[in-house]
């Protein structure tokens, strides 16, 4: 008979073991269609700064003061301006986009280290470790090769980095699966 608490690690798991082979999917595309997932990566931010700056637009009319007003118009109006460009010029979005991967790489590289520090005691923390080395190297390529690669590097290197956490995951929550039954 298994415990309450066994079964709500075993749910959890279960979601986290499907999460886990999603992003291993997701990556192998990135893969194969780089150009095809950063262009569509481009795109997506383009419409959800659209619809964000549409959506400060809206609450600056409920806001109460003159200042609040003024400033969520202001924040509203450069999100869709910001998000018409990308949609109009999507390879100058791309570009922006591959830079800013690697800055976000390089801070989820520091944060997987800290993270598998805090969790060295628990079985397959070092996937932390090697996820954490893996984002590392791809934020370095990142910068090293911009801009003369952003035609590819966005797409392989989400697809590269969306795979390897993908085993990374499937892998920690594996291990607590079985540490818990």
């Amino acid at each position: 008979m298994t415990s309450p608490a066994q079964r709500s690690v075993h749910s959890a798991t279960t979601w986290s073991i499907v999460l886990s082979v999603l992003m291993i999917i997701a990556g192998i595309l990135g893969i194969i269609l780089p150009s095809v997932v950063g262009l569509a990566v481009t795109i997506l931010i383009g419409w959800l700064l659209i619809v964000s700056g549409i959506l400060h637009l809206i609450y600056a009319w409920s806001a109460g003061r003159a200042t609040t007003v003024i400033w969520e118009v202001l924040v509203g109006l450069v999100y869709v301006a910001i998000g018409c460009y990308v949609l109009v010029r999507p390879v100058v979005g791309l570009a922006g986009l591959t830079l800013g991967l690697g800055a976000y790489l390089f801070i989820e590289a520091i944060l997987e280290f800290i993270q598998s520090f805090q969790l060295r005691t628990v079985p397959g923390a070092g996937w932390l470790v090697f996820d954490g080395i893996i984002s590392l190297i791809i934020a370095l390529l990142i910068w090293a090769t911009w801009p003369s690669s952003i035609g590819w590097v966005l797409g392989t290197l989400v697809g590269v980095s969306m795979f390897v956490r993908g085993i990374s995951r499937l892998a920690l929550s594996m291990a607590v699966r079985r540490a818990v039954t």
